[in-house]
């Protein structure tokens, strides 16, 4: 076998084993390595190989492991695991760029990830362009000589509009720059977006990858000569390097992504095909739906309409909070990629850093909820909702 299929390599991947031979990975919790002799320390500073290690800040064999698992998962060459996804963003972001760079930007984004490309980053000295990031018009405008990167969500959090990642790469590519995507609402499941063209790939590996709302996580992919050469660089200095603990909880989690992601995304658009149409409801968003305008560019580069949903209730804030209270089965939460179904009201949590102009542009209303679909019985979720917009 010399090329193993995807549910393979979630089990089996990137797996050492000590001289007991454990069948479930190992946690390594050390912070340190000792040495058999001041040669051999002098040697793994001067040139490591990928199974020799010196602090835990540069790399353990747990977070090892999931760091080529994953890979394996997204089609990278290599990857550096993260405390968070937010770490991973701002290490992404960071490991790359310098002052008097430009970036153009998607204007959706995630309130974090909003706060370092248009705070944190113009503060030291990078320049911002701003685009609607599903208008493939716009990237063609802003995206000229002199751009050192783009950055995007490939599915925008939450109203959930897709950005064409091969397009985008293209247009980079063009003028030499390099393409940063957060493809989180995307999973790794679904995911070709190293295929499709983007240089670094950027996971909050608190969502799917976990998938049990048990710890935080962040995993930065790509090329070997960006992640070792420049994020690894970035990042073993400033410290935002992932547990073994937390490692060891992510492998697991990758054991059963496929089956839970595949599962979440089915009841998904089973709720959206449920829900299209209700009379206390202005719309439902959901990429997998014929109704969606971007449902072509979602079947051709993910083939799947996602875990997510948005749906927006008529009458506002009062309304939209009668119905998240009525709720009995499904969590009211800021999380999403959970094995528990979650219901997020956007305009007073994810998003309330934003001034409702800014909400406003982003079509993010008092009436907008995000659903992120979990493992429960979609009949049993179907009718929860549907109970609970009658409350509306």
């Amino acid at each position: 076998m010399t090329k193993k299929r995807t549910r393979t390599n979630l089990v089996h991947g990137g797996t050492r084993r000590s001289q007991w031979g454990e069948l479930s990975e190992a946690i390594y919790l050390t912070q340190g390595f000792a040495y058999d002799s001041a040669e051999q320390a002098e040697g793994r500073f001067a040139n490591p190989s990928p199974d020799e290690f010196v602090y835990a800040r540069y790399g353990n064999p747990t977070v090892r492991m999931f760091e080529e698992r994953i890979a394996l998962l997204e089609g990278a060459e290599d990857a550096f695991a993260t405390a968070s996804g937010m770490a991973a963003v701002n290490g992404a972001l960071m490991s790359v760029l310098k002052a008097g760079d430009r970036v153009v930007s998607a204007r959706a984004l995630f309130g974090s990830c909003s706060y370092i490309v248009e705070e944190i980053l113009t503060r030291f000295g990078v320049e911002i362009e701003l685009v609607d990031g599903e208008d493939l018009s716009q990237w063609e405008k802003a995206v000229t000589p002199g751009t050192t990167a783009v950055f995007f969500e490939s599915m925008s959090n939450p109203t959930l509009d897709i950005v064409d990642v091969a397009a985008v790469s293209a247009l980079a590519r063009k003028v030499g720059a390099l393409t940063i995507v957060d493809n989180v609402f995307s999973t790794p499941v679904f995911s070709n977006a190293i295929e499709q063209g983007a240089d670094l790939v950027v996971y909050s590996a608190t969502k799917h990858i976990d998938g049990q709302g048990r710890a935080l996580g962040g995993v930065i992919l790509g090329s070997s000569e960006l992640i070792r050469k420049k994020v690894e660089t970035y990042m073993k200095h400033t410290g935002g390097a992932m547990s073994p603990f937390t490692a060891w909880i992510m492998l697991k989690g990758l054991e059963t992504i496929d089956l839970r992601v595949r599962a979440q995304a089915a009841s998904a658009e089973t709720i959206a095909k449920a829900l299209e149409g209700h009379k206390a409801l202005t719309k439902v968003i959901y990429p997998g739906l014929a109704s969606h305008p971007q449902n072509d560019l979602a079947m051709r580069q993910l083939g799947a309409g996602g875990t997510m949903l948005a749906f927006e209730i008529d009458g506002g804030k009062e309304a939209t909070f009668r119905f998240m209270n009525a709720l009995e089965v499904i969590l009211i939460s800021n999380n999403l990629g959970d094995a528990k179904s979650i219901a997020t009201h956007p305009a007073t949590t994810t998003h309330s850093r934003l001034t409702p102009e800014a909400r406003a542009s982003l079509n993010i209303s008092d009436g907008l909820i995000r659903l992120s679909v979990g493992l429960e019985d979609a009949d049993d979720l179907v009718e929860d909702l549907l109970a609970a917009l009658d409350a509306v």
